[in-house]
């Protein structure tokens, strides 16, 4: 079938190359390309099985030539990125000089500030519609999966939804007193900001952490689970017909939230370049060094995920409620890629997403959040590559 060029090699790009290999009838190629390109080769070492035939580059993402370089010597049919988000423009950059069709999983984020929103990758509209490419921003869970979960809810059950809710749980126990399940630069940005919501039109902002509630999670029961600001809620206020409210509330434990207001109160989760014996260091980054790595959590971790949205709106002039979802058990996806639900939630969706550009599936030029695209076949595809979704249409509503 084709190409796809695969920039990074973390956590989430491990299992969206091991499930691309799995599905070799459409990715016969890829090249897996990173700043550090022995960890390329230790994971191509790992696939060597694989019909799929596998290159490894080394590749610096903040680098606009050395990427157009790439893909020119490459020539993929679609380009992955599963790098920073700081990287998003450069890499979408090189892939309108080279005319090749983009996806990622995580808006563009300036390294300076903590920002999660679409504006600068929507910037790019205009420019990607005139070279005639597609570029899909966010697949993955949440955003990416969140997304088609509510397209889905949009074509088949409502005709108009007003309530959406998020949400976010990970009940995986792995053994460490504290560590991020993802990496922790992005994981303490994203808790430690303010939060906030789409309510009418408008951002409701909060305090980090202010609202709490308790939520009896299928498969896993009650946790506790906070308001966070999260980017889909911007893209689906705005794709989503009859919004007038969008949250998304992710679950902590008390320990996690201990450690991290200790962290904060000493300045380790500080931006802010401080100088240390004649070098500047940011805090944050310097606790990412300390920090487990999240990719060697998966042997680690038990338990289980549960993400999902629950939707309340209009179908035939009356309310009407519908909640879909997907557990992912941590050990299970270690058996299967080696990594654990965190990655893997994120890793098959991503792969997802190129298959659909890559097959036609998904197409037209311009940039799409990827609640703008038929769910129908991405659902089709969850259910088939480890993702099996569920639903109810009677569920317990968060207040």
């Amino acid at each position: 079938m084709g190409k796809a060029l695969i920039i990074g090699c973390g956590g989430v790009a491990g299992v969206a190359i091991h499930k691309c290999c799995q599905n070799s009838d459409v990715f016969e190629e890829i090249c897996i390309a990173s700043r550090t390109k022995s960890k390329c080769d230790a994971l191509k070492e790992k696939l060597k099985g694989s019909k799929t035939k596998i290159k490894t580059a080394e590749v610096n993402a903040d680098n606009v030539e050395e990427l157009i370089a790439l893909i020119n010597d490459f020539q993929p049919d679609v380009v992955l990125n599963l790098a920073l988000p700081y990287q998003d423009l450069t890499i979408m950059d090189a892939c309108l000089a080279t005319k090749t069709n983009y996806v990622d999983t995580a808006n563009y984020e300036p390294l300076d500030t903590a920002k999660f929103e679409y504006k600068w990758q929507w910037a790019y509209r205009e420019k990607f519609k005139e070279a005639g490419i597609t570029a899909l921003l966010g697949s993955g869970f949440d955003p990416g999966v969140t997304g088609v979960f509510s397209a889905y809810a949009m074509k088949h059950y409502f005709d108009e939804i007003h309530y959406i809710d998020i949400l976010d749980c990970n009940a995986g126990d792995h053994g460490y007193p504290f560590a991020t399940n993802f990496n922790p630069e992005i994981n303490i940005r994203e808790v430690s900001a303010n939060g906030s919501y789409w309510e009418n039109g408008t951002w409701v902002e909060t305090r980090p952490m202010e609202i709490k509630r308790v939520y009896n999670f299928p498969e896993i029961g009650e946790k506790d689970m906070y308001l966070l600001h999260h980017e889909e809620l911007e893209s689906l206020g705005l794709n989503i017909k009859g919004i007038k409210r969008i949250r998304f509330f992710m679950t902590f434990g008390q320990s996690y939230l201990t450690h991290l207001k200790c962290l904060e109160n000493v300045g380790m989760t500080s931006i802010e370049p401080i100088e240390y014996e004649g070098k500047q260091i940011v805090p944050l980054q310097f606790l990412k060094a300390v920090l487990p790595d999240p990719a060697s959590l998966g042997p680690r971790t038990v338990g289980k995920t549960n993400i999902g949205c629950i939707f309340r709106g209009i179908k035939d002039g009356k309310e009407k409620t519908y909640y879909v979802y997907n557990v992912c058990d941590h050990q299970e996806c270690y058996k299967e890629v080696g990594s654990q639900a965190i990655s893997y939630t994120t890793g098959v969706p991503a792969m997802i997403g190129a298959m659909m550009l890559m097959k036609g599936i998904w197409k037209g030029p311009g940039v799409f959040n990827i609640e703008e695209f038929d769910p129908d076949p991405f659902m089709d595809a969850l259910n088939q590559w480890g993702l099996p979704w569920k639903e109810s249409f009677d569920p317990e509503l968060v207040e």
